[in-house]
C-alpha cells in the first residue's frame, strides 16, 4: 500500500497516534507514598530559625485580625449610636494603626516566606539535577527530556509551596481559629453554638474531593511532561529535519492535538471538581452567615446583644468560616503538593549505577606529561544492560511505556579478558551488535562489569574514584556533540582554565583553526543545535581539539570516522595522529584498512573474543576477521583490483591507522 493513503491519527489510529493513546492508556495513578512527609523533615530543619520567625509573624498577623472587628464593634455601640465623637474619631485612628502593623507583619511574613520557598527551590533543583547526571546511560534513553525538565521546574515549585504556603496557612489558620472562637463566645454563645452546629458541612466534602485531586493533579503532571517532550523532540534540528523530510504533518498535528487535548480534559476535570468544592463552600458560607444575622437580628431586637456586636460578630463569622474551610481543604491542598515533592523523591531514589566505594582513593597516574601511559586490562568481564525497572521512573511517564525492550537479561559481554599494551594502538572489530561499543563504555565507568575486572594501571576501576578514572580517559564518538553555545565554550568544557594560547594550539593540532579563523566571530561563532553549524568531519574536529585540550593518558574512539566522506576522514586523521601519539589507545573501527598497522586487533563477536592478534595474522588465520576484510574489498576484487586498501584516500593517517 505504498501509494495508498496514509492512516491519519483519530481514534486511536495510524502509528504515532498509536504511540499517544498508549500514553494516556497508561498513566500512572499511584498515591503519595508512604513516608513522603517524612523525609520532607530535614529540608524544613535547615531552615528552621527562618521558619521560626515565619511562624512566630504569621501566628501574631492572625491574632491581630480579630481586633479589626472588636474595634468596629465599639465604634458602633460606644462612639456612633452613643453620640460620642472622640470615642469614633481615637477607635477610627487605632483600625487604621492597627491596619499600618498588619501590613508590615504582612510584608516581613511575605519575605519570609520567599526566602524559605526560593532556598527551597535552589535546593532541590540541583539535587534533582546533580542526582540525573549520575545516572547511567540506559535512563537517559529510557526517559524523555520533557519529563526530566518537568521535574525541575514545576515540581520543585510544587514542593516549594507544600513546604512554605501550606505551612503558613495551617498554622495561620490554627491561630485564627483559636482567637476567633474564644471571641465569638465572649460576645455571643448561641452565635457561636449554631456555626459550630454546621461545620461540619466544611469537612465531609473535603474528604470526598481530596483523593480525587491529588490523582487528577499526579496525571496532568504526567500529561503536562508529555507534551513537553513531544515539543522538545520537534523543536530541534534533528527532529525538525526528520519531520519535514518524512512528511506526516497531519499525523503530527493529530499527535500534538491529542496530547493538548489530553491535558486540556484532565485540568478541565481537576479545575471542576476544584471550582464546585469552592462553590458548594461559598454555598454553605452564604446559608451560615444568614441563620447568624437571623439569630442575631432576634437578640438584638430582645435587647440580648448590641447592634454593634452583631456587626462584629457577623464579621468574625466569615474569619470563623474561613479557616474551617481551609482546614477541611488542607487535606485536598497537602494530598495534592505532596505529589510533588513524591515526584522529585522518584528520581532521587533511583540508584546510581556507577558511584565512588569507600574508602575509594584517585588514579595515580596524572596527565599527559613523563610517565607513560597506563595499561587498559579487562579479566574475565561480563556485563548486561540493566533492565527497565532498574533505571527508569515509576511513574513512566514517557513514551517508553510502548518501547520494546531487547533482551534485558542477557549477556552483552561474556568472559571477555585482553590487555590494552601502554602506549600502544588496540583496535576492536566485529560485526554490529556485537559488544564493542558495551567495551568502551566500560573503560571510563559509564557502567561497572556484572563480574570480572576492568584495570587501568593495573587499578580495579571499582576501588579509584569515578573523577580521577574520567580525568584519565578522552573519549571521540562518532557522532561528536557540541553543545548549542560558542565554539570557545564547547572547547573550554573539558579544560575550563585554558587559556587562549593553548586553545589555539589544540584547534591548529585538529586541522580546525583555518575554518574556525574563516568564521566572523572565530571562536565565539556559537555552533548551533548540537554542532549543525558544521559538517561531520569538522565536528569530529572540534571533538578531538577538546580532547587534545583535556590531554588524557587514555583515549577512547568509537568508529570517529565511520560515517565521513573521503575528504573529512582525511582530515580527522590527521587530527588523531596527534591524539593518539604516545597514549593508550582503544578504537573501534568501522574500515578495516585503517588498522592494518594496529598493534592489536581483537575481534568481537557475540559478546566473546573471538581472535586477536596483528593484521597479517589475523587474516592468515581464516577466521571472522578474514571474512569481513574480504567482505568489504569484495568490489575491488570484482573490478580487477587486489583486495586490498588501495581505496583508502590519500593524505596520510594517523600512526597504526595507516595502509601499507
Amino acid at each position: 500500500m505504498m501509494g495508498g493513503p496514509r492512516p491519519v491519527m483519530g481514534g486511536g489510529l495510524g502509528p504515532i497516534g498509536m504511540l499517544g493513546r498508549a500514553y494516556d492508556d497508561k498513566i500512572s495513578k499511584q498515591k503519595v507514598r508512604p513516608g513522603t512527609v517524612r523525609r520532607i523533615l530535614p529540608y524544613a530543619r535547615q531552615y528552621r530559625w527562618l521558619i521560626t520567625i515565619l511562624l512566630t509573624l504569621t501566628a501574631i498577623g492572625a491574632a491581630s485580625s480579630i481586633s479589626g472587628p472588636l474595634l468596629t464593634a465599639a465604634i458602633i455601640d460606644d462612639g456612633i449610636l452613643a453620640g460620642r465623637w472622640g470615642v469614633v474619631f481615637w477607635l477610627t485612628v487605632a483600625t487604621a494603626a492597627i491596619a499600618l502593623l498588619g501590613a508590615g507583619f504582612a510584608y516581613l511574613t511575605s519575605w519570609s516566606s520567599s526566602r524559605i520557598g526560593m532556598g527551597l527551590t535552589y535546593q532541590l533543583r540541583n539535587q534533582v539535577y546533580q542526582h540525573i547526571q549520575k545516572q547511567p546511560l540506559g535512563f537517559f534513553t529510557r526517559s524523555t527530556t520533557g519529563s526530566l525538565i518537568s521535574r525541575l521546574n514545576s515540581d520543585v515549585v510544587g514542593a516549594q509551596a507544600a513546604l512554605t504556603g501550606l505551612l503558613t496557612s495551617t498554622l495561620g489558620t490554627i491561630v485564627t481559629l483559636i482567637f476567633t472562637l474564644a471571641t465569638m463566645l465572649i460576645l455571643s454563645w448561641q452565635i457561636t453554638v449554631l456555626a459550630l452546629l454546621v461545620a461540619p458541612l466544611f469537612i465531609f466534602p473535603a474528604r470526598l474531593v481530596g483523593r480525587r485531586l491529588q490523582r487528577f493533579t499526579r496525571e496532568r503532571m504526567q500529561r503536562t511532561a508529555a507534551m513537553t517532550s513531544l515539543m522538545q523532540e520537534r523543536f530541534n534540528v534533528s527532529g525538525a529535519m526528520l519531520a519535514q523530510l518524512y512528511g506526516q504533518p497531519e499525523e503530527e498535528t493529530s499527535l500534538f492535538e491529542a496530547r493538548s487535548a489530553s491535558l486540556r480534559d484532565m485540568s478541565m476535570v481537576a479545575s471542576v471538581y476544584g471550582s464546585g468544592f469552592g462553590i458548594l463552600m461559598g454555598t454553605l458560607t452564604s446559608f451560615v452567615t444568614a441563620g447568624a444575622f437571623c439569630l442575631g437580628g432576634y437578640l438584638v431586637i430582645h435587647h440580648s446583644i448590641k447592634l454593634g456586636t452583631l456587626v462584629a460578630l457577623s464579621a468574625l463569622l466569615g474569619r470563623l468560616i474561613g479557616p474551617i474551610q481551609s482546614l477541611s481543604g488542607l487535606q485536598v491542598s497537602v494530598l495534592t503538593t505532596l505529589v510533588s515533592f513524591d515526584r522529585l523523591f522518584e528520581v532521587l531514589d533511583l540508584k546510581p549505577a556507577v558511584t565512588d566505594r569507600p574508602g575509594a582513593s584517585p588514579l595515580p597516574v596524572g596527565k599527559s606529561g613523563t610517565e607513560a601511559a597506563p595499561e587498559i586490562e579487562f579479566d574475565h568481564v561480563s556485563f548486561r544492560y540493566p533492565t527497565a525497572s532498574e533505571v527508569t521512573l515509576p511513574s513512566l511517564e514517557a513514551l517508553t511505556l510502548t518501547r520494546v525492550e531487547k533482551s534485558d537479561d542477557a549477556l552483552v559481554l561474556q568472559d571477555v579478558s585482553f590487555r590494552a599494551p601502554t602506549g600502544k594502538l588496540t583496535a576492536l572489530v566485529g560485526p554490529s551488535g556485537a559488544g564493542k561499543t558495551t567495551i568502551t563504555h566500560l573503560v571510563p565507568r559509564l557502567y561497572d562489569p556484572g563480574s570480572g575486572t576492568v584495570r587501568i594501571g593495573g587499578h580495579d576501576l571499582r576501588e579509584v574514584t569515578l573523577q580521577s578514572v574520567r580525568d584519565m580517559i578522552g573519549v571521540v564518538t562518532q557522532d561528536a556533540h557540541l553543545f548549542h553555545d560558542t565554539i570557545r565554550a564547547n572547547l573550554l568544557y573539558a579544560c575550563p582554565d585554558a587559556s587562549e594560547a593553548d586553545l589555539v594550539e589544540a584547534c591548529e593540532a585538529a586541522h580546525i583553526w583555518d575554518l574556525i579563523c574563516s568564521l566572523p566571530n572565530g571562536l565565539d561563532t556559537v555552533a548551533g543545535n548540537r554542532g549543525y553549524r558544521f559538517s561531520g568531519g569538522e565536528k569530529q574536529r572540534v571533538a578531538i581539539a577538546r580532547l587534545l585540550l583535556k590531554a588524557p593518558r587514555v583515549v577512547v574512539l568509537d568508529e570517529a570516522t565511520a560515517h565521513l566522506d573521503s575528504e573529512s576522514e582525511v582530515a580527522v586523521q590527521r587530527a588523531l595522529r596527534t591524539a593518539l601519539q604516545g597514549r593508550t589507545s582503544l578504537v573501534i573501527a568501522h574500515r578495516l584498512s585503517t588498522i592494518r598497522d594496529a598493534d592489536q586487533i581483537l575481534v568481537v563477536n557475540a559478546g566473546r573474543i573471538t581472535e586477536r592478534g596483528t593484521h597479517e595474522q589475523l587474516l592468515a588465520g581464516g577466521g571472522l576477521y578474514e571474512q569481513l576484510y574480504r567482505t568489504q574489498f569484495a568490489p575491488q576484487a570484482q573490478n580487477g583490483a587486489p583486495p586490498g586498501p588501495a581505496n583508502v584516500p590519500a593524505g596520510g593517517t594517523i600512526p597504526g591507522f595507516s595502509p601499507a
